[in-house]
Protein backbone atom coordinates (compact mmCIF):
# COMPACT_ATOMS: atom_id res chain seq x y z
CA UNK A 1 0.00 0.00 0.00
CA UNK A 2 1.22 3.52 -0.79
CA UNK A 3 2.34 5.75 2.06
CA UNK A 4 -0.62 7.63 3.47
CA UNK A 5 -0.56 11.39 3.12
CA UNK A 6 -1.18 13.13 6.47
CA UNK A 7 -4.48 14.87 7.16
CA UNK A 8 -5.36 17.75 9.45
CA UNK A 9 -8.09 19.81 11.05
CA UNK A 10 -7.18 23.47 11.49
CA UNK A 11 -8.96 25.92 13.76
CA UNK A 12 -8.62 28.91 11.47
CA UNK A 13 -10.22 31.65 13.57
CA UNK A 14 -10.26 35.21 12.20
CA UNK A 15 -9.37 35.98 8.55
CA UNK A 16 -6.66 38.22 10.03
CA UNK A 17 -4.63 35.10 10.76
CA UNK A 18 -3.70 35.22 7.08
CA UNK A 19 -1.59 38.31 7.83
CA UNK A 20 -0.50 37.65 11.39
CA UNK A 21 2.49 35.80 12.79
CA UNK A 22 1.41 34.08 15.99
CA UNK A 23 1.76 30.67 17.58
CA UNK A 24 -1.08 29.28 15.50
CA UNK A 25 0.15 30.47 12.12
CA UNK A 26 3.72 29.45 13.01
CA UNK A 27 2.45 25.93 13.66
CA UNK A 28 0.58 25.82 10.35
CA UNK A 29 3.82 26.82 8.63
CA UNK A 30 5.72 24.07 10.43
CA UNK A 31 3.07 21.56 9.35
CA UNK A 32 3.43 22.56 5.70
CA UNK A 33 7.21 22.30 5.87
CA UNK A 34 7.13 18.88 7.54
CA UNK A 35 4.69 16.90 5.41
CA UNK A 36 5.59 15.39 2.03
CA UNK A 37 4.64 17.53 -0.93
CA UNK A 38 1.04 16.58 -1.76
CA UNK A 39 -0.24 15.81 -5.23
CA UNK A 40 -3.21 18.02 -4.28
CA UNK A 41 -4.90 19.49 -1.23
CA UNK A 42 -8.60 18.80 -0.62
CA UNK A 43 -10.10 21.28 1.82
CA UNK A 44 -13.42 21.05 3.64
CA UNK A 45 -13.93 24.67 4.67
CA UNK A 46 -16.64 26.00 6.97
CA UNK A 47 -17.20 28.79 4.48
CA UNK A 48 -18.56 26.70 1.64
CA UNK A 49 -21.77 25.62 3.33
CA UNK A 50 -24.51 25.06 0.77
CA UNK A 51 -27.48 22.84 -0.09
CA UNK A 52 -25.47 20.15 -1.91
CA UNK A 53 -22.32 18.07 -1.81
CA UNK A 54 -19.97 19.39 -4.48
CA UNK A 55 -16.31 19.88 -5.32
CA UNK A 56 -14.53 22.63 -7.21
CA UNK A 57 -13.53 21.43 -10.67
CA UNK A 58 -11.97 24.46 -12.32
CA UNK A 59 -8.37 24.71 -13.50
CA UNK A 60 -7.81 28.18 -12.02
CA UNK A 61 -9.92 28.75 -8.89
CA UNK A 62 -10.33 32.37 -7.85
CA UNK A 63 -9.40 33.72 -4.42
CA UNK A 64 -12.64 34.57 -2.61
CA UNK A 65 -12.76 37.34 0.00
CA UNK A 66 -15.91 36.15 1.76
CA UNK A 67 -16.00 38.66 4.64
CA UNK A 68 -16.40 42.38 5.27
CA UNK A 69 -15.16 45.04 7.66
CA UNK A 70 -11.49 44.02 7.61
CA UNK A 71 -8.42 46.05 6.55
CA UNK A 72 -7.73 46.61 2.85
CA UNK A 73 -4.55 44.55 2.94
CA UNK A 74 -6.59 41.45 3.72
CA UNK A 75 -8.68 41.99 0.58
CA UNK A 76 -5.44 42.31 -1.36
CA UNK A 77 -4.35 38.77 -0.47
CA UNK A 78 -4.37 36.41 -3.44
CA UNK A 79 -3.73 32.68 -3.32
CA UNK A 80 -3.25 31.70 -6.99
CA UNK A 81 -3.03 27.94 -6.56
CA UNK A 82 -4.14 25.86 -9.53
CA UNK A 83 -7.09 23.52 -9.33
CA UNK A 84 -7.13 19.86 -10.32
CA UNK A 85 -10.35 19.21 -12.27
CA UNK A 86 -9.72 15.47 -12.61
CA UNK A 87 -9.77 15.09 -8.82
CA UNK A 88 -13.52 15.77 -8.87
CA UNK A 89 -14.09 12.49 -10.70
CA UNK A 90 -11.81 10.61 -8.30
CA UNK A 91 -13.73 12.00 -5.34
CA UNK A 92 -17.03 10.97 -6.91
CA UNK A 93 -15.65 7.45 -7.36
CA UNK A 94 -14.38 6.95 -3.80
CA UNK A 95 -17.56 8.21 -2.13
CA UNK A 96 -20.09 6.20 -4.19
CA UNK A 97 -23.06 5.93 -3.92
CA UNK A 98 -23.01 9.44 -2.43
CA UNK A 99 -23.60 11.98 -5.20
CA UNK A 100 -21.03 14.75 -5.59
CA UNK A 101 -21.50 17.60 -8.03
CA UNK A 102 -18.69 19.29 -9.97
CA UNK A 103 -18.58 23.08 -9.61
CA UNK A 104 -16.80 24.57 -12.61
CA UNK A 105 -17.43 28.28 -12.07
CA UNK A 106 -19.30 29.36 -8.91
CA UNK A 107 -16.79 28.95 -6.06
CA UNK A 108 -13.00 28.92 -5.71
CA UNK A 109 -10.68 29.20 -2.70
CA UNK A 110 -12.38 30.88 0.27
CA UNK A 111 -10.72 32.41 3.31
CA UNK A 112 -11.22 29.30 5.42
CA UNK A 113 -8.80 27.70 2.98
CA UNK A 114 -6.36 30.42 1.94
CA UNK A 115 -5.92 31.96 5.40
CA UNK A 116 -4.31 28.65 6.40
CA UNK A 117 -2.57 27.76 3.13
CA UNK A 118 -0.75 31.11 2.82
CA UNK A 119 1.22 29.89 5.84
CA UNK A 120 1.34 26.12 5.28
CA UNK A 121 2.05 26.24 1.51
CA UNK A 122 2.96 29.87 0.81
CA UNK A 123 4.17 29.37 -2.77
CA UNK A 124 0.62 28.34 -3.85
CA UNK A 125 2.02 25.73 -6.23
CA UNK A 126 0.09 22.68 -4.96
CA UNK A 127 -3.34 22.23 -6.61
CA UNK A 128 -6.27 23.02 -4.31
CA UNK A 129 -9.78 21.57 -4.48
CA UNK A 130 -12.61 22.39 -2.06
CA UNK A 131 -15.46 20.15 -0.97
CA UNK A 132 -18.73 21.88 -0.12
CA UNK A 133 -20.44 21.03 3.15
CA UNK A 134 -24.02 19.92 2.52
CA UNK A 135 -26.14 21.88 4.99
CA UNK A 136 -29.13 19.55 4.51
CA UNK A 137 -27.40 16.42 5.82
CA UNK A 138 -27.14 15.19 9.45
CA UNK A 139 -23.90 14.90 11.40
CA UNK A 140 -23.64 11.18 10.63
CA UNK A 141 -23.48 11.90 6.90
CA UNK A 142 -20.41 14.10 7.27
CA UNK A 143 -18.58 11.64 9.53
CA UNK A 144 -19.24 8.81 7.06
CA UNK A 145 -18.23 10.93 4.06
CA UNK A 146 -14.95 11.78 5.77
CA UNK A 147 -14.24 8.07 6.20
CA UNK A 148 -14.88 7.45 2.49
CA UNK A 149 -12.48 10.22 1.53
CA UNK A 150 -9.67 8.39 3.35
CA UNK A 151 -8.85 6.46 0.16
CA UNK A 152 -7.53 9.69 -1.37
CA UNK A 153 -4.71 9.77 1.17
CA UNK A 154 -3.18 6.77 -0.65
CA UNK A 155 -3.23 8.84 -3.84
CA UNK A 156 -1.13 11.70 -2.52
CA UNK A 157 -3.99 13.98 -1.50
CA UNK A 158 -3.64 15.94 1.73
CA UNK A 159 -7.10 16.38 3.27
CA UNK A 160 -7.64 19.43 5.42
CA UNK A 161 -10.68 20.37 7.49
CA UNK A 162 -10.85 24.10 8.27
CA UNK A 163 -13.27 25.41 10.88
CA UNK A 164 -13.35 25.83 14.66
CA UNK A 165 -14.32 23.33 17.36
CA UNK A 166 -15.93 26.21 19.25
CA UNK A 167 -17.27 29.09 17.15
CA UNK A 168 -19.68 31.50 18.82
CA UNK A 169 -19.16 34.93 17.26
CA UNK A 170 -21.92 36.53 19.31
CA UNK A 171 -20.09 35.63 22.52
CA UNK A 172 -16.67 37.02 21.60
CA UNK A 173 -14.93 39.23 24.16
CA UNK A 174 -11.96 41.28 22.84
CA UNK A 175 -10.52 41.41 26.36
CA UNK A 176 -9.95 37.64 26.29
CA UNK A 177 -7.57 37.47 23.35
CA UNK A 178 -5.87 34.25 24.49
CA UNK A 179 -8.49 32.73 26.76
CA UNK A 180 -11.74 30.82 26.55
CA UNK A 181 -14.86 30.96 28.65
CA UNK A 182 -15.34 27.96 30.94
CA UNK A 183 -17.98 26.45 28.64
CA UNK A 184 -15.74 26.88 25.60
CA UNK A 185 -12.82 25.20 27.30
CA UNK A 186 -15.02 22.35 28.55
CA UNK A 187 -16.33 21.61 25.07
CA UNK A 188 -12.89 21.93 23.50
CA UNK A 189 -11.51 19.48 26.08
CA UNK A 190 -14.30 16.99 25.41
CA UNK A 191 -13.73 17.20 21.67
CA UNK A 192 -10.03 16.54 22.23
CA UNK A 193 -10.76 13.45 24.32
CA UNK A 194 -13.20 12.19 21.70
CA UNK A 195 -10.84 12.62 18.79
CA UNK A 196 -7.88 11.08 20.58
CA UNK A 197 -9.77 8.08 21.95
CA UNK A 198 -12.89 7.35 19.89
CA UNK A 199 -13.13 9.49 16.72
CA UNK A 200 -15.80 7.16 15.28
CA UNK A 201 -18.17 8.36 18.04
CA UNK A 202 -17.58 12.08 17.49
CA UNK A 203 -21.20 12.80 16.56
CA UNK A 204 -21.88 12.15 20.24
CA UNK A 205 -20.45 15.58 20.98
CA UNK A 206 -23.91 16.97 20.18
CA UNK A 207 -25.05 15.49 23.51
CA UNK A 208 -22.54 17.55 25.48
CA UNK A 209 -24.27 20.14 27.71
CA UNK A 210 -22.21 22.97 26.17
CA UNK A 211 -22.81 21.94 22.54
CA UNK A 212 -25.58 24.46 21.84
CA UNK A 213 -23.43 27.34 23.06
CA UNK A 214 -20.20 26.12 21.50
CA UNK A 215 -21.85 25.22 18.18
CA UNK A 216 -24.72 27.70 17.63
CA UNK A 217 -24.46 26.93 13.90
CA UNK A 218 -22.90 23.75 12.50
CA UNK A 219 -20.80 25.20 9.67
CA UNK A 220 -17.52 25.53 11.60
CA UNK A 221 -18.01 22.28 13.52
CA UNK A 222 -18.69 19.99 10.55
CA UNK A 223 -15.14 20.05 9.12
CA UNK A 224 -14.08 18.43 12.40
CA UNK A 225 -16.39 15.49 11.64
CA UNK A 226 -14.72 14.96 8.27
CA UNK A 227 -11.41 14.75 10.10
CA UNK A 228 -12.94 12.39 12.66
CA UNK A 229 -14.17 10.19 9.81
CA UNK A 230 -10.67 10.07 8.36
CA UNK A 231 -9.30 9.13 11.76
CA UNK A 232 -11.93 6.42 12.21
CA UNK A 233 -10.91 4.96 8.84
CA UNK A 234 -7.36 4.48 10.16
CA UNK A 235 -3.96 5.41 8.85
CA UNK A 236 -2.15 7.02 11.74
CA UNK A 237 -2.94 8.36 15.15
CA UNK A 238 -4.59 11.67 15.98
CA UNK A 239 -2.35 14.26 17.62
CA UNK A 240 -2.91 17.82 18.76
CA UNK A 241 -1.07 20.20 16.44
CA UNK A 242 -1.73 23.30 18.51
CA UNK A 243 -4.38 24.14 21.09
CA UNK A 244 -5.96 27.12 22.75
CA UNK A 245 -8.99 29.39 22.81
CA UNK A 246 -9.31 32.99 21.72
CA UNK A 247 -11.68 35.86 22.53
CA UNK A 248 -13.60 33.70 24.97
CA UNK A 249 -15.75 31.88 22.46
CA UNK A 250 -13.43 30.56 19.73
CA UNK A 251 -11.30 27.42 19.81
CA UNK A 252 -8.11 27.50 17.78
CA UNK A 253 -7.29 23.86 18.54
CA UNK A 254 -5.94 21.96 15.54
CA UNK A 255 -5.22 18.27 14.95
CA UNK A 256 -3.14 16.12 12.66
CA UNK A 257 -3.57 12.54 11.53
CA UNK A 258 -0.45 10.50 10.77
CA UNK A 259 1.85 13.51 10.93
CA UNK A 260 3.08 13.90 14.52
CA UNK A 261 6.61 12.58 13.99
CA UNK A 262 7.09 14.78 10.92
CA UNK A 263 5.79 18.00 12.48
CA UNK A 264 7.64 17.43 15.73
CA UNK A 265 11.01 16.83 14.06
Amino acid sequence: MAELMPAAFIGHGSPMNALELNRYTATWRSFGHAVPRPRAILVISAHWYINATAVTAMALPRTIHDFFGFPTELFDVQYPAPGLPELAEEIADVVEPTWVGADVDSWGIDHGTWSVLVHAFPDASVPVVQLAINAFEPLEYHLALGAKLAALRERGVLILGSGNVVHNLAGMDPALADKGFDWAQRFDDEARAQLLNAPHDSVGLREHPDYATAVPTPDHFLPLLYFAGLAAAGGGGVDVLVDGCAYGSLSMTSYTLGAASRVGS
